[in-house]
This record gives structure tokens, C-alpha cells and sequence, in this order.
């Protein structure tokens, strides 16, 4: 009897750690078949003939592109999804292992001359340059030294109207930031940094042509336009805002009153963690940081899209000084004359949350 009852409760145990055994693998397979990144970055792999699949799920993982190769092998296995495509495929960090795979199962998604690379509005020229190398031959490194080489920006600026010696500034961090416009281009695969500059430059020249006489006009010379719009791009989402924004940054300049601008605090940091950062750095040291030195900054912090630019180029008829976005609620962007009132809208919408 005691002999049973000992078998028992070692058959009991054994069932408990098998158990927990079996739940420990669930979550350590469900955990490991996450996307290797939270947010969209694109890459190019290829898999060569005769790759199989286990080489393929190796390469995946030393690139990063996901968590486990075991992980890879046996979502193939079991979702059918094992027969990889000779070529050259854009893949997404971002995506799960099931998408990853059946992509690579489809020969109609191999690349063969061109890929095609989105760079969304308020893109850093790190950004372009990051895209710009994970999915063709440039190499990131070159297109930063080509971005700050003066011989090419001289060369540059002798071939497009809406750049002029401002770019040269030394202080800047990258003297082509602000001019690389967002869009979705078609590269190809074998490009080179020249070229690939030329075409985003290209598009620049559209816009530039497209609102020239509203440039012309403008009290702000073309490089302002671009750095304060840069500024508006970061500050605001919505075109109304964008305009009511720039006109809170012109009524500033008008009088001399520094613009004292948290995002130019984070281009200035370049590497932070949260928007917190920004706001609580406002002493650091930079020609971008607009609480330490009035007017505008020494460049662009990003580059804006259309929309930033014509609201710099068209800004609201306002009396406003200052903003506030409710970064806690939905959003919204609240607006005021005075210090009083702009006090008011913190305490409101920010303090205590």
C-alpha cells in the first residue's frame, strides 16, 4: 500500500514537472517567435541556391532579423512554409517569423534591380542613411561623409537654387539634414551614395519649385525656412496645428524672444530615451538648443515634410507665444497669448498625471 501510494505521488510529481516543463517551452517558443524589433526597419537578405533551411534560419538570426533560428525551423515544419526561394528578398524586422517565411516561400517578392524605401516626414538624415544602406549597396558611413564633404555640397549648391553657404556651417551635425525629402523612391539595389543624394535632392527641387514664390516672399531666407520648419515638422502633427505652431515661432523671432523649443533639446542629445529627456536637459550645451541661444537653431533637427514647409511658408494669423500638446490625453495642441494663460493650460493638461 505504501509502495502505491510513494508510485503514485512520484507519478503525480513527474506529471507536475512535466507540466511545467511543457508551459516553460510554450513561453520561452511564444516569446522567441516575437518580431525581432517593435518598429518597422527593413532589410535586405538573400538566400543563395542550394541555402537550406536550417543555414537560412542561422543567417536570420545573426542578422538579426529574428530571435531564433530553431524557432524559424520549426515554423516552417510545421506551418509547410519550407520551400525557401533562391534571391534577394526585402524583409522586416518587425515581421513575425510566419511572414518572414512565406515571403522567402514566394519567388515573386525577390528583388531583382530596384527596391523601393518609404522615409516617413521627420525622418533624421541617420534614419534615410540606415534605410538607405540595409536595403541597397550604399554603406551608411559614406553617405554621412558625403552629406558633410564640402566639395560635393559646393557642387550641390551650385546645381540647386534652394541651397546656399548656410549648409557649410561647421556646427552643424550634418550639413544635408532638413534637405533630404521624405517620400517613397525607388533605389536601385547597386547604387551609390551620389546618386542616391541626388535623387532625394531631386525631390526637394519639386517642392522648392512648387511654392518658389512663396519662398521669395517669405521675411525668412530658405534655409530658415527649412530649419524652422524642421522645428514645426517635430512640434506638431495636424496642419492646423503646424501653422498655429509656426506662428507662435515667428511672433518669438519678431521680438527677439527665445524660442525655447524641447525638441531642439533632443536634437541636441541625439541619443534619448523619452521626450522626458528633452524636457529636462534644457541647459545642455549645443548651437541646436534654442533655450540657450535665441533665434534659430544652427540648423535643420529633421527633415519636414510638405506640409511643415508650407506652414512655415503660410503660417496662421496669430497673437500666440505659447503651446502645449496634452502628451497625456489625446493630443491636442492648446495654444496661448500669456504666460498666465500658457501656465494655466500646464497645470490643466500636464501637471499631476
Amino acid at each position: 500500500m505504501k509502495k502505491k501510494k510513494r508510485l503514485a505521488k512520484f507519478l503525480a510529481g513527474l506529471l507536475v514537472l512535466i507540466l511545467v516543463g511543457l508551459a516553460s517551452t510554450y513561453v520561452l517558443y511564444t516569446n522567441l517567435s516575437k518580431p525581432a524589433a517593435g518598429e518597422s526597419d527593413a532589410v535586405l537578405f538573400e538566400i543563395r541556391s542550394g541555402d537550406v533551411l536550417r543555414s537560412v534560419a542561422a543567417n536570420l538570426q545573426e542578422q538579426g532579423i529574428v530571435r531564433s533560428a530553431i524557432v524559424v525551423e520549426i515554423t516552417a515544419r510545421l506551418e509547410k512554409l519550407s520551400g525557401l526561394k533562391a534571391g534577394l528578398f526585402v524583409l522586416d524586422k518587425s515581421w513575425s517569423v510566419t511572414e518572414i517565411l512565406t515571403t522567402l516561400n514566394d519567388s515573386t517578392k525577390t528583388i531583382v534591380d530596384t527596391v523601393r524605401i518609404t522615409f516617413p516626414e521627420g525622418d533624421w538624415a541617420r534614419d534615410f542613411a540606415r534605410k538607405l544602406s540595409n536595403l541597397t549597396s550604399v554603406e551608411e558611413q559614406d553617405l554621412f561623409d558625403l552629406w558633410n564633404d564640402e566639395a560635393f555640397l559646393r557642387e550641390m549648391i551650385e546645381q540647386y537654387e534652394f541651397l546656399s553657404a548656410d549648409i557649410l556651417n561647421p556646427k552643424t551635425r550634418i550639413r544635408l539634414e532638413g534637405y533630404l525629402f521624405p517620400n517613397t523612391y525607388e533605389f536601385f539595389v547597386s547604387t551609390s551614395a551620389r546618386d542616391a543624394t541626388i535623387k532625394l535632392l531631386n525631390q526637394t527641387k519639386r517642392i522648392y519649385d512648387k511654392y518658389k514664390t512663396q519662398f521669395e516672399d517669405s521675411e525668412l531666407s530658405v534655409h530658415e525656412v527649412f530649419i524652422l520648419a524642421s522645428i514645426v515638422q517635430f512640434e506638431a502633427s495636424k496642419p492646423d496645428d503646424m501653422k498655429k505652431v509656426a506662428s507662435v515661432f515667428l511672433n518669438r523671432l519678431k521680438i527677439d524672444m527665445p524660442l525655447q523649443s524641447s525638441v531642439t533639446v533632443c536634437y541636441s542629445l541625439y541619443e534619448y530615451d523619452s521626450w522626458k529627456d528633452c524636457e529636462t536637459n534644457s541647459g545642455f550645451e549645443s548651437p541646436y538648443n534654442t533655450y540657450k541661444y535665441r533665434g534659430l537653431p544652427v540648423g535643420p533637427i529633421m527633415n519636414p515634410g510638405e506640409t511643415a514647409i508650407v506652414a512655415v511658408l503660410e503660417p496662421a494669423d496669430t497673437d500666440y507665444y505659447y503651446f502645449m500638446a496634452d502628451v497625456y490625453g489625446d493630443g491636442t495642441v492648446y495654444f496661448a497669448k500669456t504666460y498666465a494663460e500658457h501656465s494655466a493650460n500646464v497645470e490643466k493638461y500636464l501637471k499631476g498625471r
